[in-house]
């Protein structure tokens, strides 16, 4: 109780420093976009916030937001929460047009959260436009960017998700308009949205989770064992014949056979487990599988095409580059149960799978300094507003069935509607945008979503 208090006395004491500046941080037209015409008309902002909430003496972040005009008549606004964690918002900027299907008399408000986009990064030399690979690190910019950790270790471990769930209720509260407010949040952003209503939970009306991440205590929400979640998710998507084919294909394999050198990124496990990502591209595996068995690897370079020709939309703005160290930072404090992880257990856990993942070897030996989790950390929001939680059965990054137990919890004390996409991969509002209109249009309107949509009829093919 008295750390509780003491806890209050200083939001409370940081709340009033940052009054005069808060008065002064409103939204204006955004500097010309001339290359991105989807983007005018917006306005943003650019925000500050304490480094640390819990010290508000020891400096401020910024952080950026942009707000998308209602193209209907304005009822309120919505907050898209991006995930990642090295997300920024720009992830949503590809995505505009389903959105204001979705919310069309609403205000988007999205903002880059701490360490991402516009806002204060973890390495300011080395994420900025100027640096040699602009907001993403060249490889020489590593080792700068890693030792800024150790040299200042008390600002890297500001970055957590307990302080980025408290930027967001700032943000919240303090460009706030009149009519209804609810928050959107996708994959690390359910993670994020669902903290922010445990530590500072602001005036919402409702709440929109679409992938919704497992519980903390949860296996299958260990980042390091996410080659399980998705060697699984790829094996019910082929029949027995199909998986022993595919199994024959791997084991056949010499360090001469022609294909390999060919497969993108040189690991097929791996290319497989990003095409389950894509529905219009997972259906291809079985064909793909079929062709290398005679030595053709035309059907998976026409995949790897199509495959980067659906992500160039993704990359296109120069805030689009997610933030490595904060992946780095933020997985391997809070989301790796398993700090001793290492390059020898992650190959001997992929074992026999048909399907890899690349996290678990992105987080092995990870060289960052490494923050513990507080007292939030696989708790529950004591209550929730109107909540909808939207999932792909088929989700290669969080299994449905966790998320289906994490909502039985969530029901405890919320209402909380489950909307089912039958066939779903990850990020609805991009893998099936016709069920994410159809189950959060509704929503937002005051009715029940659907309990169930085919994603195969409402995907990107």
């Amino acid at each position: 109780m008295i750390r509780r208090i003491a806890l209050a006395a200083s939001l409370l004491l940081g709340a009033l420093c940052l009054a005069g500046e808060a008065r002064a941080q409103t939204f204006s037209p955004c500097d010309p976009e001339r290359a991105f015409p989807e983007l005018h008309g917006t306005r943003c902002v650019m925000a500050k916030a304490p480094l640390d909430h819990a010290r508000p003496d020891a400096g401020q972040v910024d952080l950026f937001v942009r707000k998308f005009p209602a193209v209907a008549s304005r009822r309120g606004q919505i907050w898209l929460i991006a995930g990642g964690p090295g997300e920024s918002g720009a992830a949503f900027y590809p995505f505009l047009d389903t959105l204001r299907r979705a919310f069309p008399h609403h205000d988007l408000m999205i903002p880059d959260h701490r360490g991402t986009g516009d806002s204060t990064r973890l390495c300011p030399a080395q994420e900025a436009i100027a640096s040699p690979d602009g907001m993403g690190l060249a490889g020489e910019e590593w080792g700068p960017c890693i030792g800024a950790f150790y040299q200042d270790p008390a600002r890297a471990h500001a970055f957590t998700i307990t302080n980025a769930a408290r930027d967001l209720a700032l943000l919240i509260g303090r460009y706030r308009d009149a009519g209804e407010v609810q928050v959107y949040g996708v994959s690390y952003g359910t993670q994020l949205v669902l903290r922010m209503m445990q530590v500072a939970p602001p005036a919402v009306d409702g709440v929109i989770l679409d992938g919704l991440i497992p519980l903390g205590s949860d296996p299958a929400g260990d980042l390091g064992r996410r080659t399980v979640v998705v060697d699984a998710v790829g094996r019910a998507l082929l029949d027995a014949e199909q998986e022993a084919a595919y199994a024959a294909l791997l084991a056949g394999a010499t360090p001469d056979t022609p294909w390999l050198a060919r497969v993108p990124g040189g690991d097929l496990r791996r290319f497989m487990g990003t095409l389950l990502n894509f529905p219009g591209l997972r259906e291809r595996i079985p064909a793909i599988v079929h062709a290398l068995s005679r030595g053709d690897a035309a059907e998976m370079e026409s995949a790897q095409a199509d495959l980067v020709a659906r992500f160039g939309a993704f990359g296109r703005y120069p805030q689009s580059s997610p933030s490595l160290p904060l992946v780095m930072l933020i997985s391997g404090s809070e989301n790796n149960a398993r700090r001793d992880l290492d390059p020898s257990i992650v190959a001997a856990e992929a074992g026999d799978a048909l399907f890899l993942s690349p996290l678990p070897g992105f987080l092995a030996s990870n060289p960052l300094p490494l923050y513990d989790r507080d007292e939030w950390f696989d708790a529950a929001p004591p209550t929730l507003p109107r909540t909808l939680v939207i999932h792909g059965t088929l989700d290669p990054n969080t299994l449905y069935e966790s998320a289906a137990t994490h909502v039985a919890r969530l029901r405890e004390t919320s209402p909380v509607q489950l909307a089912t996409v039958e066939g779903g991969a990850h990020f609805l509002l991009f893998a099936a945008p016709q069920c994410f209109i159809d189950a959060a249009g509704a929503f937002v309107g005051g009715a029940d979503a659907p309990a169930t949509c085919d994603g195969d009829d409402a995907g990107i093919d």
